[in-house]
């Protein structure tokens, strides 16, 4: 059966949420940033770093979510959904930016090490865990099915997993003054944010190269329907594509019998597509059985 996501969110849920994010992120990031340069501490810039990108990454976001509830109009006939994978494709490469600069900074300071006041590291990154986690909350309790929204939570997942690898290495130079494992943290850090990014850039990636959907298997429908439809002999030129994640499109060729009703038909396949597919939009081309329009006009090219 197909799969039919929750839209239960209210219009207008995700652009608020993210607003509360920006605000708390925002107000906590000055905060971060003096406290990283005082203790001197990679985890802390680099987190510090991240929040201050995220701030950006979340306007973007916000300010995607907007754009996207803006009416369809002639130019753009599918409306401005696709605003939102955009933007969620410009925060996988920010992320994967990120990690490369972390990256570079801590195999920097493991070949000349920096001296690093862990009292005020612990401090500040006990206040960024406590923020990150309620923006976090706020982001991840949205709506799932939304790419904006995913790769928003992912930005402020990467500063959570900072604030604590921020917190062990304090606690570890305090304890040991063991200066190393601020900088092995970081990269542990960096790791666990690299494998988020790429699939969130793969993922919209896929979307905005018209890819099709891992839920949308064209070969079953290809299948089904003239299994399930005695009027259909043969259903191919099938085109699948997602205008955002759970909001799938399709195109097909369908070659009915001579004596079938054309509109039952039609009627027929749109409603397998749906109840099987969950396909709401779907253009169908009807053909005689022995004809395909496209096929005649390769031949004649």
């Amino acid at each position: 059966m197909g799969q039919h996501h929750d839209h239960s969110h209210p219009p207008g849920d995700s652009q608020r949420r993210l607003g509360w994010a920006i605000g708390l992120t925002g107000a906590f990031m000055v905060a971060e940033v003096v406290g990283g340069i005082l203790s001197g501490s990679l985890a802390l810039l680099a987190d510090a770093g991240h929040m201050l990108t995220d701030t950006a990454a979340l306007a973007l976001a916000w300010f995607a979510t907007r754009l996207s509830r803006r009416p369809a109009d002639r130019r753009r006939t599918f409306g401005y959904h696709r605003a939102q994978i955009l933007a969620a494709f410009v925060n996988g490469l920010a992320l994967i930016a990120i990690v490369i600069w972390i990256a570079i900074e801590a195999i920097r300071r493991l070949v000349t090490p920096v001296t690093v006041a862990g009292t005020p590291m612990l401090v500040i990154a006990g206040v960024g865990l406590a923020v990150n986690l309620v923006v976090f909350a706020i982001l991840h309790f949205g709506d799932r099915d939304n790419l904006n929204m995913r790769g928003a939570a992912l930005h402020v997942l990467g500063d959570l997993l900072g604030s604590v690898a921020a917190i062990v290495a304090a606690l570890v130079i305090l304890a040991t003054g063991w200066m190393p494992i601020d900088p092995l943290l970081s990269l542990l850090v960096a790791v666990l944010i690299l494998r988020s990014a790429w699939r969130l850039t793969r993922e919209s990636g896929h979307i905005l190269l018209e890819g099709a959907p891992e839920a949308l298997d064209v070969t079953r429908i290809e299948r089904e329907l003239p299994e399930r439809l005695a009027a259909v002999r043969d259903v191919h030129h099938v085109h699948a594509w997602s205008l955002t994640p759970g909001r799938h499109l399709l195109s097909l060729h369908a070659a009915i019998e001579e004596d079938a009703d054309r509109e039952e038909t039609l009627v027929a396949i749109k409603a397998v597509l749906l109840e099987r597919f969950d396909v709401e939009h779907a253009t169908i081309q009807l053909e005689a059985v022995e004809r395909c329009a496209d096929e005649v006009k390769d031949r004649q090219e």
